[in-house]
């Protein structure tokens, strides 16, 4: 089928494809409203992890009628339905990764709040043998690290720990 006619279900006829984000909320059986399809497409363009206000910022860019409530019930929704999970990186604001991004760790620079995703075979292997030792099996972890560059804690006379 042409990638511009294919519709996912409960699309209506002649509206763009849906994003990755709404076509998981449709699997989960979540009626897809315009203003959350927005927030899917928001979602699924996103290449960073925005909090709430920072997703109604980018949402109500582009339809000047959502509301920041519409924006937190919303991503409450995505979250109670596995489609988002809720991150801590400081700073004293949620934020939030798609969870169809696949399995991923975290670095935060402590001073600019950038989150660079990355994945390590070797932490996984070791976070299994920790796991193992202790008499459990690994079905999940989550990985968060703090930093700062080395030359900007050499700069400010702190030392990276």
């Amino acid at each position: 089928m042409d990638r511009m006619t294919e519709h996912a279900p409960h699309a209506p006829p002649g509206s763009p494809d849906p994003s990755r984000i709404e076509r998981l909320c449709i699997e989960r059986g979540l009626k897809m409203t315009g203003q959350r399809r927005l927030i899917a497409r928001v979602l699924s363009e996103a290449e960073d992890h925005p909090d709430v206000e920072e997703l109604y910022r980018r949402a109500s860019a582009l339809d000047q009628r959502i509301s920041v409530a519409t924006v937190y019930r919303t991503v409450r929704l995505l979250e109670e339905k596995g489609i988002v999970e809720r991150r801590d990186f400081g700073g004293g604001r949620a934020r939030f990764d798609p969870t169809d991004r696949g399995h991923h760790h975290h670095l935060i620079d402590v001073d600019t709040g950038k989150v660079i995703e990355f994945e390590d075979p070797e932490f996984e292997r070791v976070a299994r043998a920790i796991a193992e030792r202790l008499g459990f099996g690994l079905i999940g972890q989550r990985l968060e690290l703090f930093g700062r560059r080395a030359e900007a804690a050499a700069k400010s006379g702190r030392k990276p720990k």
